[in-house]
């Protein structure tokens, strides 16, 4: 019977009918944005509409799939032959799953879509895209709808936020947030009922809310059973025990499923989850169903949050108080926080146990975040001390110890603190011909300088006309052509790509060294200016041009770059900078050196860690400089390009040797033979360059 079993389902792989396969949401996407800079408005809206519904049909196919066979194939294990009644219902429902998805989806290889695809669409930046192309067909229900869609997780947008002012002149459409999540769109509108004391409304909304949420839940998880990554080993060395194996790759799951508290809890866009989510429904419905008379369901409530905190001192108040209100045939101890509260807190528990049982023996680090934070310092204004009590509920910036986040085993997020090093400026500029002109207290900020006359009309020509000739679009940004905004093009080049260009002779070597030099003259005086006890290094050097492109200028509010911090994941919301990956956390100070200023917009700007206040504006010219600390203490950005080619060489330094730039390393070896007149043609080879190696 055991085998029939195991048999069944593989049976099934080949037996499944034929169906039109999904297709691939990367690939449609990928069609719009080309349509776009074609302006093929109306492809683009076929493409990018049907890449959105292939992505939801994705998502949705994979939950489905993974709990119906789940549920299809439940796990009793019994003692007897336990560990193949395991392997059975492991086998059974790995072929249910793979036999479920193919026949809904077609080939499953052509639904892996890179990290970066996956990021945007997280970002709703396909949305973007869709406001644009219905604006240009005069669709304006379809724009606005679109345009609110992405501005939820795009607040900071300020293009966006001028075009749905526009569109709302123009049309009657209502606000629709096409990608909203039902349980955070009834928890908010509760809250709204709540302030305005129409209680019995509050609680309807509360408690589809909590449903939504549990729904959610599931959801979550289910979608945390896909592959893991294992990024400590090599796929063709690894020789782990089948044990090892096991707890490897369920360990990464179930850190993923009881993160799902954050993922639920936190806004599209946003960094920061909702504090306390989850167990303020219960918090706003024990004191809802007090006003509106219903003191038992107020209890059961108050319990149900004290699952939480068990120590609130103002809920454990509540729960005396409405106990001494029920009626004399009701035995207080017989009501129970609810069922699904327990159960929830039973399982985060457990799995919490688990996960930190694994931490010491499997040998990896993890932090656990204190998921339901209570401090802060706005309180609830239906507080009324002669009556239970209302709840303080705070909305305040998480700690750092609160905000510790897991990664699969290994990472951590913190928060980005005071700067670790004696903060001084005003060092000699070691060059007689660089003109000091502004210090970080007229800037607004720390650490910041800004100088001219760094290096000179005729090499700022020189290295424009470098630019010209080996910048490649997209270089510096996987390729894309316009990575921060579709108005505009972005052109890179790297040091060595110069030295390269010029042994191949097609750039001028005396240009191409040009290069070189004024990055080494740049890092130097900023190492100086800033009176660093040690050496700084390049992390990364890059010439770029930004170009604005024809046609697509109109009321543009947006930015050429947003804002951002260099070496951190800046939170406005949260006014806090989360040194983590995707940042470059080693980098420690930048700089710009501006080759031009002939082009309309384009200033540097910083401001304040909001990303909003303007702290100081800084127009491009040739030969000028600025030059600041790369964390969470200078947020900076671009101002938008309108007209004509912006370029600069942006430089980013470390002061740990260990990450240092190895295309820099490289050039350092070219330059050092050409000066020891070692060159000969065609010795690029031994020399082993190679543009491609990367940071």
């Amino acid at each position: 019977m055991l085998f029939k079993e195991l048999y069944t389902p593989f049976l099934l792989l080949f037996l499944h009918s034929s169906v039109k396969s999904l297709e691939p949401y990367d690939l449609l996407y990928e069609n719009g944005i080309e349509a776009y800079y074609r302006n093929d408005y109306q492809m683009v809206i076929d493409s990018i509409e049907k890449a959105l519904s292939s992505f939801s049909q994705l998502r949705h196919t994979k939950i489905s799939c993974r709990l119906g066979c789940k549920q299809r194939y439940p796990l009793e294990l019994t003692p007897r032959d336990w560990d193949l009644s395991f392997a059975s219902v492991m086998l059974s429902r790995s072929a249910c799953v793979k036999q479920c998805e193919e026949s809904r989806l077609g080939a499953l290889s052509r639904h892996r879509v890179s990290e970066d695809v996956k990021s945007e669409f997280h970002r709703r930046i396909p949305y973007n895209f869709l406001q644009r192309a219905y604006f240009k067909l005069n669709q304006l229900d379809e724009a606005t709808q679109a345009a609110h869609t992405f501005f939820m997780a795009n607040p900071e947008h300020m293009e966006v936020q001028q075009n749905l002012k526009t569109y709302q002149t123009k049309s009657d459409s209502p606000l629709v947030d096409r990608e909203s999540h039902a349980y955070m769109e009834d928890y908010h509108t509760g809250l709204k009922l709540y302030d305005k004391e129409q209680f019995e409304q509050a609680i309807k909304h509360f408690e589809d809310a909590l449903k939504g949420y549990f729904r959610a839940d599931v959801d979550c998880r289910a979608m945390c059973w896909g592959p893991q990554k294992f990024d400590e080993y090599e796929y063709v060395d690894y020789k782990a025990t089948l044990y090892e194996v096991m707890a490897d790759h369920y360990i990464q799951i179930l850190v993923c499923e009881h993160e799902c508290i954050r993922e639920l809890s936190t806004r599209p866009g946003r960094l920061s989850p909702i504090e306390n989510f989850l167990p303020l429904h219960y918090d706003f419905l024990q004191f809802s169903y007090y006003r509106v008379g219903d003191h038992l369901k107020a209890l059961e409530c108050a319990k149900s949050y004290l699952l939480f905190h068990p120590e609130d001192k103002d809920v454990l108040e509540n729960v005396s108080f409405y106990e001494g209100l029920l009626q004399d045939y009701l035995d207080p101890a017989d009501v129970r926080p609810r069922k699904e509260a327990e159960e929830f807190i039973r399982r985060h528990r457990l799995e919490s146990e688990i996960i930190h049982i694994a931490a010491q023996g499997l040998g990896f680090s993890y932090n656990e975040p204190d998921f339901w934070v209570t401090s802060g310092d706005r309180q609830d204004e239906n507080r009324n001390t002669s009556l239970p009590q209302a709840r303080k509920h705070y909305y305040r910036v998480p700690s750092v110890n609160e905000l510790i986040d897991v990664k699969g085993l290994l990472s951590g997020k913190k928060a980005v603190l005071k700067i670790d090093r004696e903060l001084r400026e005003g060092g000699p500029l070691l060059y007689d011909e660089v003109k000091f002109v502004h210090n970080s207290e007229y800037l607004n900020g720390t650490q910041r300088v800004q100088l001219d006359n760094v290096i000179s009309e005729e090499e700022c020509q020189e290295l424009q006309g470098v630019a010209s000739m080996i910048t490649l679009a997209g270089d510096g940004y996987r390729g894309k052509t316009s990575p921060h905004t579709p108005n505009e093009k972005f052109e890179g080049a790297t040091v060595l790509n110069a030295l390269k260009f010029g042994f191949e002779g097609r750039v001028p070597m005396k240009s191409a060294r040009l290069f070189y030099d004024v990055s080494e003259k740049a890092r130097k005086i900023v190492q100086s200016y800033f009176i660093l006890n040690t050496s700084l290094y390049f992390s990364y050097t890059h010439l770029v041009c930004r170009t604005a492109l024809h046609g697509q200028q109109d009321n543009r509010n947006d930015l050429s770059h947003p804002i951002h911090a260099d070496n951190c994941l800046l939170d406005p919301e949260a006014n806090e900078c989360w040194k983590e990956s995707p940042a470059y956390t080693y980098r420690d100070y930048s700089a710009l050196l501006y080759l031009n200023g002939d082009f309309d917009g384009g200033e540097f700007v910083f401001t304040e860690m909001d990303a909003k206040t303007v702290t100081a504006s800084i127009k491009p010219k040739c030969g000028r400089l600025v030059g600041f600390s790369s964390g969470g203490e200078n947020p900076h950005g671009v101002k938008a390009v309108t007209k004509g080619q912006r370029c600069a060489v942006a430089l980013w330094f470390t002061l740990d040797p260990m990450y240092r730039e190895v295309e820099r390393l490289q050039a350092d070896e070219v330059i050092r033979s050409l000066d020891q007149d070692d060159y000969t043609q065609g010795r690029s080879e031994d020399l082993n360059i190679n543009p491609k190696d990367e940071l």
